[in-house]
């Protein structure tokens, strides 16, 4: 029997990707994605998308979606309640497993493992070791596309904030830079690829820089 499977989706190219690969095996079956949404401003947590948008997002990934409303500024102690009231809920939907988007950040990959030992839910890491180079690369050639929605200006110039992930920007991104933003150079919103039944049309709106990083606001499009 396949193990019921709910993916962390942030929005990004990363968590699109990983529901492109569980879809791909046989031992899994996701029905159902969760998110964590700055109930202040109703946006995604630190992708700052637009809770209408991710909804999209998800009918167009033929899946519901979970919102997981957290407070900010979020104290860990809020976010470990509000993730402790969601496992317990999962556990009664019979869910099995929480997939996550995550590559290489050792110490997140714990803390998820941490978080849900003796939960009776099994943490999986469908695209973890993968190489990012690569990856990004694969990605791109499979169709999916997605736009910069922040970016760390310590790491990446501002300039990025509002691009389309593709070979172009990969080809542009500075010596150092990971392909995937695994080291939070920056992070994104996809609107079309193998995972969506349907592409999101969606229209860059203002950037604004905010507590440290720069955020590019996407909107939906007119009918």
């Amino acid at each position: 029997m396949k193990k019921r499977t709910l993916l962390s989706w942030s929005s990004g190219k990363d968590s699109a990707w990983a529901l492109h690969v569980l879809r791909q095996r046989d031992d899994v079956e996701v029905v159902g994605l969760f998110t964590t949404m700055n109930e202040a401003a109703d946006r995604a947590a630190m992708h700052a998308v637009r809770r209408a948008l991710v909804a999209r997002q998800a009918e167009a990934a033929g899946l519901p979606i979970d919102f997981i409303p957290l407070p900010y500024p979020c104290p860990n102690a809020a976010y470990e309640a509000a993730m402790s009231d969601y496992v317990a809920a999962a556990r009664e939907r019979r869910i099995d497993c929480f997939a996550f988007g995550d590559l290489h950040l050792e110490d997140v990959r714990r803390y998820r493992e941490d978080t849900l030992a003796g939960t009776g839910i099994e943490p999986l890491f469908p695209i973890w070791g993968s190489d990012t180079a690569a990856m990004a690369r694969t990605m791109v050639d499979a169709g999916l596309r997605a736009r910069v929605t922040c970016v760390d200006p310590r790491r990446l110039a501002a300039r990025f904030a509002g691009c389309v992930f593709d070979h172009a920007f990969l080809d542009d991104l500075p010596h150092g830079v990971d392909p995937c933003g695994e080291n939070g150079e920056f992070h994104t919103f996809a609107f079309t690829g193998p995972m969506f039944h349907r592409s999101l049309d969606v229209v860059v709106g203002e950037t604004v820089e905010r507590d440290g990083f720069v955020f590019t606001d996407l909107l939906e499009a007119e009918p």
